[in-house]
């Protein structure tokens, strides 16, 4: 017998009443991605309001790394509990905050001194570290990329690529918001990745003549493989170029690991695969195995130029997301899940590949470790997106089981975050759950 256990149609009854209430009592802004509610989460595996059992290829937007619930995690937390909540660290300090810092300086890149503090949401670290790229460097312009996504507090959406739903009617955004192309190599004019990566990064030194000189930037902010922008991997020589001009030009190169952190793409941080160190890090997500937590880590004489107080937040760094976070980070280790994602990313191209050969609708099929892609296209040779299409296999996936989330500017891309723990029998009955609606859309 499978994992997935279907009892009513989704939603079942004890769901669509829940949607009732919430139709009437919350506002239509924040999106959801299957219409029924979770009635327990554990592992790879979710049981709604109804008795329905999914697996989970979403992981909460790739917050659930280490799974629903892993026991270790709710073991600490409940330690954690039963001494404080949240004196808050600004009025008197506690230990896991400091325990945890000491940590994400030894595991991130570089062996350079460190220092790392805490926010609560991905946005809030990228906020805070724009704000101390520029306290360091004096200068006031930032650059992001196409398709790139940092969040929807002010800053972060203005780094932000994709307008709709993220920035429609939100403007004014904030200035001296630059955006630079990041290479797309299956929309590619060029022949070969280096011919794009050559012809993009002479780009960017002509932007310095015809937008603005590199003096007034203080920092370039990257996603090492984009995320909301659809799973979008470069190459090792793009991102290096991208460094290597920050560092002739005294720019901050800033990596933001929120999504591709903590084992996802089979490194314990995406920017590993690119043999780049870089000067800030922002991490949130899979960093405490859902409890709502971020932090920055930096090079120590950056993060110091922030002056006391001018960094920070009342609920920055709680006792439970750092207790949290210490031990997703013992599990990545202790339990193998780096090699995990590899042997996932394995099996997901062993089966995917494939299908994409059988069905033209299928432009590509990405991966880098548990971080995979599938886009979806009208045919191979307009490589138009095919956002309808996606939309029916993903509601026909998610009536037989298996959750999943889209991804990409248009929609057009099926991306695919299970947790790491997901054991291999699970993986392959989402695999089947997935190749089926597949098959059956792109047939109709």
């Amino acid at each position: 017998m499978g994992s997935i256990y279907r009892k009513t149609a989704i939603p079942g009854p004890n769901a669509q009443k829940l949607l009732a209430r919430k139709v009437a009592n919350v506002p239509k802004g924040p999106f959801t991605t299957i219409d029924t509610f979770v009635a327990k989460g554990e592992g790879a595996l979710i049981t709604d309001v109804d008795g329905n059992r999914f697996i989970d290829f979403a992981g909460a937007i790739g917050s659930l790394n280490v799974g629903h619930c892993p026991p270790r995690v709710v073991q600490e937390l409940h330690r954690q509990i039963d001494k404080y909540l949240h004196p808050s660290y600004h009025v008197m300090m506690y230990e896991p905050y400091i325990n945890l810092a000491e940590e994400l300086n030894r595991i991130t890149p570089g062996t350079h001194e460190k220092k790392s503090f805490f926010l609560n949401s991905g946005a809030e670290a990228v906020e805070n570290a724009v704000k101390i790229a520029r306290k360091y460097t004096g200068r006031k312009a930032i650059i992001s990329f196409e398709r790139g996504f940092h969040g929807r507090t002010y800053m972060a959406m203005s780094l932000t690529s994709k307008v709709k739903p993220y920035k429609y009617q939100f403007g004014p955004f904030v200035p001296e918001v630059y955006k630079w192309p990041y290479p797309y190599y299956f929309r590619s004019e060029f022949s070969t990745p280096e011919q794009l990566d050559n012809a993009l990064l002479n780009r960017f030194e002509t932007f310095f003549q015809s937008e603005i000189p590199p003096e007034e930037i203080a920092a370039v902010i990257m996603e090492p493989v984009q995320g909301e922008g659809g799973f979008v991997i470069p190459s090792q020589r793009f991102v290096k170029g991208v460094k290597s001009l920050c560092e002739e030009y005294g720019i901050v190169f800033i990596a933001d690991e929120v999504q591709t952190g903590f084992g996802r793409t089979g490194k314990m941080f995406a920017v590993e695969h690119f043999d780049v160190i870089p000067d800030l890090m922002t991490m949130s997500k899979s960093i405490a195995a859902g409890i709502p937590i971020s932090a920055v880590t930096g090079r120590a004489e950056i993060m110091d130029s922030a002056n006391v107080g001018e960094i920070g937040g009342t609920y920055g760094g709680s006792p439970l997301g750092c207790t949290a976070a210490l031990e997703v980070i013992k599990m990545i280790e202790d339990e193998g899940l780096l090699e995990r994602a590899n042997l996932i990313g394995k099996l997901f191209q062993e089966r995917f590949e494939p299908l994409g050969n059988r069905f033209q609708e299928i432009g590509e099929v990405r991966w880098l470790g548990a971080m995979c892609a599938l886009e979806f296209v009208q045919d191979s040779n307009t490589k138009a997106p095919n956002k309808e299409l996606v939309q029916h296999i993903i509601n026909r996936a998610h009536q037989n089981g298996l959750v999943l989330m889209t991804a990409g500017l248009y929609g057009n891309i099926i991306r695919l975050l299970a947790p790491l723990v997901i054991t291999e029998d699970q993986l392959l009955e989402g695999f089947d759950v997935l190749e089926e609606a597949i098959t059956v859309c792109c047939r109709a």
